[in-house]
């Protein structure tokens, strides 16, 4: 049976602490699924479309990476993928606290998926999307953080 996981998120956008999540998880996986999810509590600055064409472009050469766009609930997208796995990252405590009580939220609605917890290596663990948009949004350099260039604002 083929280990396919999900990596959901926003992704507003996707950094290189979620790179280094994905590069952590490949060996442990057949499949990974990129999922851009809709988060009712975040404000995104870039379009769905965006987000999926950058973490797509990212991946392109890669077979084992998917890049997909969902709303609901990613314990159901899961089932329609076959998914048995969601990945998490962790960069630091309170992370770990969130995640598991989503962990445990998860595993109440579906029972067959199992969360599995990656850690951030130390010198990405301050990386994070909300970083890169106030970078961003007040024209300072957010390039150390990101794989590929985001627009520039007046295009927004």
């Amino acid at each position: 049976m083929e280990k396919i996981a999900v990596f959901a998120g926003s992704f507003c956008p996707f950094t290189k602490g979620h790179e280094e999540i994905v590069a952590k998880a490949l060996p442990l996986f057949d499949k990974i699924i990129i999922a851009i999810g809709y988060n009712i509590q975040k404000q995104n600055l870039f379009t769905v479309e965006q987000r999926t064409q950058w973490i797509h472009d990212l991946y392109a050469g890669n077979p084992a990476v998917e890049v997909t766009s969902y709303t609901g609930l990613t314990v159901d997208l899961c089932r329609r993928t076959g998914a048995r796995f969601l990945i998490r990252g962790l960069r630091n405590a309170a992370d770990f606290l969130a995640e598991q009580e989503m962990a445990a939220a998860n595993h109440r609605l579906c029972p067959d998926v199992e969360t599995v917890f990656l850690a951030s290596s130390p010198e990405l663990s301050a990386v994070s999307s909300s970083l890169v948009r106030e970078l961003w949004t007040f024209g300072a350099d957010y390039t150390p953080y990101l794989s590929y260039p985001l627009p520039d604002k007046t295009q927004q």
